[in-house]
């Protein structure tokens, strides 16, 4: 008797806690309340790569800017599973707390961190193994071969700390902890710049000096995540694990979606850099690169609202409260819409005091670059919409539906654009192929929305 309600006060308390979090009413001060701290986390955290090219290209050079941008596909697939199996996690996790299957959550937790160390050290290895052959392959510049395998070899020695990052990251705001997330991104960031001024400045260590700067700057969210979840009070903490394959297949099926982005992400990288040798030639690849580092940090703002209000997603849904639902999802579209607004003619006006930080006026990147930018910027208008749909079905704990908008959205539609624009109309058709990607895909994404209204209820 007393070890049962040993076990049983400490899951009142903790079905307590998470009633509190979530109970209160969906109001624009409450959801901003979950959305603010992880925007400004996703922010900081897409900051870590834009640091490094900013140092990288003023303080070494285009070739090892280059390497950066040759190495993200690699990268991309190092931490695509564990990206799959932290969103898909998290959703299946929060449904459970929302059931008030508190042990089960704990146990399905405890057992993911397991995996995702597990996934961490066998993808490391295989990093190693087949980088050089790789890079190898691509018909590399000695220098510029030299600068890949410098970077990526730093880079792979921070690989369970980084898969750590990406799962504390969402499950620190599943637990109502979404100010220590944005504090440890903060840190992160803040570390990362010191560390890269130091590292390739000071130092000299050159490119691989950016890798360990990044790799200690994402290793700060880790470490706080092992405390805090070792902590009994914590709505989610380490207890033993349970092995249980249905979990590992729902994290994977939900979270399979974030998975196909991170993957086509980095053949998308590649298909860019192809045809930018093709039409322009080096100055093309550069350009590109810091229109994708443009981008890439606009859309941070939609997936840290996605990311913020996901777990809130998942508790209504798994609690049936479909009232609450209906009015988040309403609300969200509603402020994605103004985010939209602000981001696109936010990046239309800056533009070239943007570029101007990564490349000189007088250089040839320059144009290039200001002009891609301003075109690519239009695509503002529907990213978010699309990265909320994906995510919201991801965690509605629908990882098919959601897969099929990222994956269409990130490869299919983005090929077809990149395949037909710039045959028809050069460098420009490269600068158009986003937007009409972006088009495309929210009218699927539409339809989607319409098509399961009435089954989940929103």
């Amino acid at each position: 008797m007393k070890n049962r309600k040993r076990v049983w006060v400490p899951l009142l308390v903790l079905l307590l806690v998470a009633a509190i979090w979530y109970s209160r009413p969906v109001t624009l001060k409450n959801v901003l309340r979950f959305a603010v701290p992880t925007i400004v986390m996703t922010v900081f955290m897409s900051f870590y790569t834009m640091v490094d090219g900013l140092f990288v290209s003023n303080m070494i050079g285009t070739d090892a800017l280059s390497a950066v941008n040759l190495t993200a596909p690699i990268i991309s697939l190092v931490t695509a599973i564990s990206t799959m199996l932290a969103t898909g996690g998290s959703a299946v996790i929060m449904r459970k707390v929302g059931e008030q299957k508190a042990t089960e959550a704990n146990e399905d937790f405890t057992f993911l961190i397991v995996v995702n160390v597990i996934v961490g050290l066998v993808m490391s290895v295989l990093g190693y193994l087949v980088m050089d052959g790789i890079f190898g392959s691509m018909n590399l510049s000695p220098v510029v071969f030299d600068h890949c395998h410098d970077y990526l070899s730093r880079y792979l020695i921070f690989t369970i700390p980084i898969l750590l990052m990406n799962n504390f990251t969402l499950y620190m705001i599943a637990a109502g902890k979404s100010d220590l997330s944005m504090v440890c991104s903060i840190t992160g960031g803040v570390l990362n710049m010191v560390l890269d001024y130091v590292l390739i400045a000071v130092l000299d260590m050159g490119i691989a000096g950016a890798a360990i700067a990044t790799g200690l700057g994402y290793s700060v969210t880790a470490v706080v995540g092992i405390v805090l979840f070792s902590k009994k009070n914590s709505l989610l903490h380490f207890v033993k694990p349970v092995c249980r394959r249905k979990t590992l297949w729902e994290a994977a099926t939900n979270g399979s979606s974030e998975m196909a982005t991170a993957l086509v992400t980095g053949i998308v990288t590649m298909m860019f850099n192809w045809t930018m040798l093709k039409y322009v030639g080096e100055n093309g690849v550069a350009a590109i690169t810091i229109i994708m580092y443009v981008l890439m940090f606009a859309t941070s703002l939609y997936t840290g609202y996605s990311y913020g209000v996901a777990p809130m997603i998942s508790f209504y849904y798994g609690e049936q409260n479909h009232g609450k639902l209906k009015k988040l999802i309403r609300m969200s579209l509603k402020i994605i819409s103004v985010i939209a607004a602000v981001t696109l003619i936010a990046s239309l006006v800056v533009t070239e005091p943007l570029v101007s930080v990564f490349a000189r006026p007088d250089n040839p990147v320059y144009d290039l670059a200001v002009t891609g930018n301003r075109i690519c910027s239009f695509a503002l208008i529907f990213i978010g919409f699309n990265v909320f749909a994906s995510g919201m079905f991801t965690a509605l704990s629908n990882g098919l539906i959601s897969a099929v908008l990222a994956f269409s959205r990130s490869f299919v539609f983005m090929v077809i654009a990149m395949l037909i624009l710039p045959a028809l109309f050069g460098v420009t058709g490269v600068w158009f192929a986003t937007p009409a990607a972006e088009f495309a895909a929210i009218c699927l994404s539409l339809i989607m929305f319409g098509r399961y209204q009435k089954k989940y209820g929103y």
